[in-house]
């Protein structure tokens, strides 16, 4: 964005971006307005503004979408930190040998954006793609990347979280149920989605931690529910992916503690 687009203003305009997602890839002007808690003339300035420098397009229905350009708000961050190309090698790795779906994501606003995807099953999310976002709140990669945010980020990204996006049958229905899940997955180090965001969708997922230690993306592995139970999923894949996430840390010049063989199973 251009320079003169202040801080505060980024901020705002970072936080209708947000609200936009998979399952609401085009909204109404009220509609931003509400979910994003701003008064309608801020959110029509914002828009106007993302508008004017490909952000975001404007239906003639009067819809608003996120535009071409919103991509490079997920890539310029992970740029400096090289996150797809250290994660390249061990996600195809971890593909080879599972023969499954495996994916990238991090966290932007509320939402996991999918960064890179090697797609080897058919899945219930078949749409999804590098680019796609979906609710953090029901997604393995998402569960992952709120678990570690600090206290403070954490209670800021819940108070945003509309846990309605959440479709699937076994999706958290209260953000204390939400927090809970969201402590286990810090004890562990480790993340399962059982049919939370979709019907017939399982996935486990581990964090990718840069150089100092902070966790800036999720590596995760998926499978149709039909072909695999969470204990399953759990016993056959949950090393490979950890080894996965490690190695994917260590290319980022992560030098710690733990690894495969310290996180609880």
């Amino acid at each position: 964005m251009s320079t003169s687009y202040n801080v505060s203003a980024l901020a705002k305009g970072l936080r209708v971006l947000s609200v936009f997602s998979e399952q609401r890839r085009e909204l109404r002007l009220v509609d931003v307005a509400a979910l994003t808690g701003f008064p309608v003339p801020t959110v029509f300035r914002l828009l106007k503004t993302l508008q004017s420098e490909g952000y975001v397009d404007q239906l003639e229905s009067g819809h608003f979408r996120p535009g071409p350009h919103v991509l490079s708000l997920g890539y310029a961050a992970l740029q400096g930190q090289d996150v797809v190309e250290a994660a390249s090698l061990p996600l195809k790795r971890l593909a080879d040998e599972t023969a499954e779906t495996v994916n990238l994501g991090t966290l932007i606003g509320t939402s996991v954006m999918y960064l890179a995807r090697v797609k080897n099953t058919d899945l219930v999310t078949a749409s999804v793609q590098v680019g796609s976002t979906l609710p953090a709140a029901c997604t393995s990669m998402g569960k992952v990347l709120l678990a570690y945010l600090d206290a403070a980020e954490l209670d800021e990204r819940l108070r945003q979280i509309d846990l309605g996006a959440c479709r699937g049958p076994r999706a958290v229905r209260s953000i204390a149920q939400l927090r809970y899940q969201l402590r286990e997955v810090r004890e562990c180090g480790w993340a399962l989605q059982d049919e939370e965001i979709a019907h017939g969708l399982r996935s486990i997922s581990a964090p990718v931690r840069d150089g100092a230690g902070a966790v800036t993306a999720a590596l995760n592995l998926a499978v149709q529910a039909s072909r695999w139970t969470r204990h399953e999923l759990v016993d056959r894949f949950l090393h490979p992916l950890l080894a996965a996430s490690d190695e994917t840390s260590r290319r980022l010049g992560f030098v710690g503690e733990g690894g495969v063989d310290a996180r609880r199973t």
